[in-house]
């Protein structure tokens, strides 16, 4: 592959770590429970995936299902100072916790060291606050991930997903010369927004993630008629967002590189 790629821009759980990205969306639940006894589900925790925190509760006030039994609990709608409260809860909890859900996908060391060796630098965002990325990073460090740059979604005073902010303070601390040449890769609908509204190329990894939910033992057990159900699903809950292309893992990126430099070679553009 030549230099027409100059960068990978890769999200964190459910990305690179943390398969089934089951760190943040526990916490939601305990951290709702313990702050007001409210009881919220898995699965409802996981719909505003990839936003940054503070903006994850929000979301969660505003969901109809969640919000409809908020005001029948409290006789009102969440407040913002309740989405303040909450995130207070989540924060330290979160620090406490991401370093149990900081292991490694399957072949995402592999794939990170073929970038390194096609002299690609890697960036990355994410919508934990800068808090809980130091854990994070350093656990992510001790199995040998170390990313040339890591945007935090309460870094910038422009905000995080489904903004281009993120991303686009990667191209200027990597001295990027073009957007087209960055390849944003993601598991949730807001991180593929951000790819697309900062001009890059978009991945959605369809089984590795949020939206998928499996846990790696239940991902490495499924049969392969399952599996393709999940990523027809997957795929039309990120259709919003037109990424280029929906893979499984992290581990298929280098396939897809390969496929997006000839695209660059022959004039394409993201």
């Amino acid at each position: 592959m030549g230099q027409q790629l100059e960068a990978v821009i890769l999200d964190w759980a459910g990305t690179v770590v943390d398969f089934g990205s089951f760190a943040p969306t526990q916490i939601f639940v305990d951290a709702f429970k313990t702050a007001y006894d409210f009881e919220l589900t898995l699965a409802e925790a996981r719909r505003p995936m990839g936003l940054g925190k503070w903006q994850h509760i929000e979301a969660l006030g505003r969901d109809p299902e969640v919000g409809a039994r908020w005001q029948a609990q409290f006789g009102r709608t969440m407040s913002h100072e309740d989405v303040d409260a909450l995130y207070h809860r989540f924060v330290p909890l979160q620090v406490e916790r991401v370093g149990q859900h900081g292991e490694l996908i399957p072949g995402a060391l592999a794939t990170l060291q073929a970038l390194r060796a096609r002299g690609l630098k890697i960036g990355s965002t994410t919508g934990y606050p800068r808090a809980v990325m130091h854990r994070l990073m350093e656990v992510a460090a001790s199995q040998g991930y170390v990313p040339d740059c890591t945007v935090c979604a309460d870094d910038l005073p422009a905000g995080a997903r489904p903004g281009p902010w993120m991303a686009l303070d990667n191209v200027q601390q990597l001295a990027i010369g073009s957007v087209a040449h960055c390849v944003k890769v993601d598991d949730t609908l807001p991180g593929l927004h951000e790819g697309r509204n900062a001009g890059m190329w978009t991945v959605g990894l369809a089984l590795s993630g949020s939206p998928c939910g499996w846990t790696l033992d239940e991902y490495l057990a499924a049969g392969e008629l399952e599996r393709d159900a999940v990523r027809q699903r997957v795929a039309a809950e990120f259709a919003p967002a037109r990424p280029h292309y929906v893979v499984d893992t992290v581990a298929s990126l280098p396939a897809v590189l390969e496929d997006i430099e000839a695209r660059l070679a022959a004039g394409d553009r993201p």
